[in-house]
């Protein structure tokens, strides 16, 4: 760089170099930089090319990136890294869910190598658990995450209707099933009614500061979720912008399953505003 400012200096001032012209710079140019007119053309058209394989290229690796961080459980983790040692912490994470005046009386159930099993007998009828990955989709990238710890507490006719496909899912996963025979398990089950419907007044309460739902959300908001049969995400409004009423139907159990986001965890601290 010094060098061609110092050739640029000293042509400068042997041909008194004018402000403006084509002619003039063209002259300067082939002279300071040893180039023709039509080479820097050429080397410009070059350089235009060189910065658009290089926006290509950076293009394709964010691409790939995100794409690796979609599927990056392309199969189940060691069991371990699902389970939770210590029964006492997971009975603590599964009653987080609901405030205490709900989840103190309720049953709670906790996972073992061959499935959930009663920890605490209840009286209020409510049950209290610890989801994991797979009660999720089965298409579901993050299907088999080992980090997702989902507590939840199902209310009398959540625990009798939809608690036992949160039971059977877990069943058929620690028996090694794949998701393709999962999938096909939870369909026929509910098709042949071994899974019962899912009543009226069905809900739940997902209201834990330490829940773990996906790698993206995170804890997310503390919320209570409804389940109502059929595709009706319509009539309650939800998915619309402005609408505190989020929405998901199940395909596999024919239930549309309503969130509604509460202001506060289950401990009573505020939480985080909704953006949706």
């Amino acid at each position: 760089m010094k060098y061609t400012i110092n050739q640029f200096k000293r042509y400068a001032v042997s041909v008194e170099l004018p402000a403006k012209g084509y002619y003039q710079s063209k002259k300067f140019f082939e002279t300071v930089i040893g180039l023709k007119t039509e080479q820097m053309l050429s080397m410009a058209r070059l350089m235009v090319l060189i910065l658009f394989i290089q926006f290509i290229l950076t293009f394709a690796v964010c691409f790939a990136q995100t794409q690796e961080g979609k599927t990056s459980y392309p199969v189940m983790a060691p069991l371990d890294q699902y389970l939770i040692k210590d029964k006492a912490d997971e009975i603590a994470l599964a009653r987080s869910a609901a405030p205490p005046s709900v989840s103190g009386k309720a049953e709670v159930m906790v996972l073992g190598r061959k499935g959930y099993t009663v920890a605490v007998k209840g009286t209020n009828g409510f049950v209290c658990i610890v989801e994991r990955s797979w009660t999720i989709p089965t298409d579901d990238p993050e299907f088999w995450n080992p980090k997702m710890r989902a507590p939840i507490c199902y209310n009398p006719q959540a625990a009798k209707t939809y608690l036992p496909f949160d039971i059977m899912k877990a069943e058929l996963v620690l028996a090694g099933k794949s998701k393709t025979e999962i999938a096909e398990t939870i369909a026929s089950a509910f098709d042949k009614k071994k899974l019962p419907a899912i009543t009226p007044g069905a809900m739940s309460y997902m209201m834990s500061k330490q829940q773990y739902l996906n790698d993206q959300g995170k804890s997310w908001h503390p919320h209570l979720m409804f389940y109502r049969p059929g595709k009706l995400e319509e009539d309650w409004g939800a998915n619309l912008q402005g609408s505190p009423v989020i929405a998901s139907y199940d395909s596999q159990l024919h239930t549309t399953i309503f969130m509604v986001w509460v202001g506060k965890w289950s401990d009573g601290t505020l939480a985080p505003p909704l953006v949706h």
